[in-house]
């Protein structure tokens, strides 16, 4: 993209610069080279923009600093990779803090989170980190409240959550129950009271559960990295949009000792290139899962379903629900739920008066298909 490689080859020229001219200095410039992994599959746009991240760090500081890059399960399980970092056997990586709920449960509110929460879509949560106070609670979530020696930074857009894949149509809040299916972290919690089971398995592992008979529906992230996945070929019924995740913004996290031996300018070329990667993400998205939905439907014979607002409204009920519970039980959480209320009551209004709502020009010129997917089945059919 032209703004991205705009920004890079700034970068780039910035850190050149920096660099001692000479043949001397320039031979005691040696290249600082760093292990991350992923707790996502290989060949999903998640770990691909963790490479493309990786990519620009190394363009950007003009090859001093060289990330590899690399999938889940390359040296550590998917759930393991913070842990991981902690420990130095990785020097970082891209993982969700959701993962980490079974250490605190306010690990949801840096996502994803249900709800948003208070209404926050993935621009407001990375508002309230950097112009709401997030990011140093962010930081201290990890360093003090579960004692990890590790610095953490918002990146790649995973997008608003589709409520999922299943083996027969959903009708209602009532119909989830007795349905085994895969949730992580707090959102286990939120279905907990439809009856559903939930079962918590790493992302390389829902497919071929599916395929086993040890769960019987499942959610992950969207039509494009989910058909990258394979889901279509276990599940033929797949329903959207959802709740329990809408605003999904995932993690870069950095060993501690690693980010403080890096100079200020590394430091800020790593930063930097994180909200490079996220923007990334979030074009590359809209027109992937585009394509991709239109061909689950087209080719591989799965039937889409618009969610039915009944499910959507018990979402946000019961996770009110789990929120004000937590909130009483974990006062670290109740902390930065607060914190999360105060920059949401601040900006959600005010961009509902502000902005035109995104389907107003949407249904003027695309009618049949909005009407479609709004009275179930999703069409995708130009006008």
């Amino acid at each position: 993209m032209k703004f991205m490689t705009a920004l890079a080859a700034s970068a780039l020229a910035f850190s050149v610069a920096l660099i001692p001219a000479g043949a001397d200095a320039q031979q005691q410039v040696q290249p600082r080279k760093l292990r991350f992994q992923t707790s996502y599959p290989a060949g999903t746009p998640t770990y691909e923009n963790l490479q493309y991240w990786a990519s620009l760090v190394n363009s950007m500081s003009g090859g001093r600093l060289q990330i590899e890059a690399m999938p889940a399960g390359a040296l550590v399980p998917a759930f393991e990779v913070v842990d991981a970092i902690n420990k130095k056997v990785l020097d970082g990586g891209q993982s969700a803090a959701a993962y980490s709920v079974g250490k605190n449960s306010a690990a949801t509110l840096f996502g994803p989170a249900p709800g948003g929460p208070f209404g926050m879509d993935s621009l407001d949560y990375i508002g309230w980190i950097y112009n709401g106070g997030g990011l140093e609670l962010y930081q201290d979530f990890y360093k003090d409240q579960i004692q990890r020696n590790v610095v953490a930074f918002p990146m790649t857009y995973a997008g608003n959550q589709p409520l999922g894949w299943f083996k027969t149509p959903v009708k209602d809040w009532a119909d989830l129950k007795g349905r085994k299916c895969r949730e992580t972290g707090m959102t286990a919690e939120v279905f907990a009271p439809s009856g559903m089971t939930t079962v918590n398995i790493p992302g390389g592992e829902i497919v071929p559960s599916g395929e086993r008979g040890v769960i019987d529906c499942a959610e992950f992230a969207g039509p494009f990295e989910d058909k990258a996945m394979g889901f279509q070929t276990v599940w033929k019924n797949y329903y959207l949009p959802s709740m329990h995740e809408p605003s999904t913004i995932l993690e870069l996290i950095v060993n501690g000792d690693v980010w403080k031996s890096l100079s200020p300018d590394l430091q800020q070329i790593m930063k930097t290139a994180t909200m490079a990667a996220t923007f990334e993400s979030i074009v590359l998205a809209n027109k992937r899962n585009a394509e991709a939905l239109k061909e689950l439907q087209t080719t591989d014979g799965v039937k889409v379903y618009r969610t039915p607002d009944d499910i959507m409204v018990n979402v946000l009920k019961a996770w009110d629900n789990v929120a004000k519970d937590q909130s009483e039980k974990n006062p670290y959480f109740k902390k930065v739920y607060d914190s999360q209320r105060a920059y949401a009551e601040k900006v959600v209004p005010v961009r509902m008066r502000v902005q035109v709502p995104y389907g107003f020009a949407a249904k003027h010129y695309w009618p049949e298909a909005i009407g479609a997917a709004t009275d179930g089945a999703v069409s995708t059919s130009s006008n």
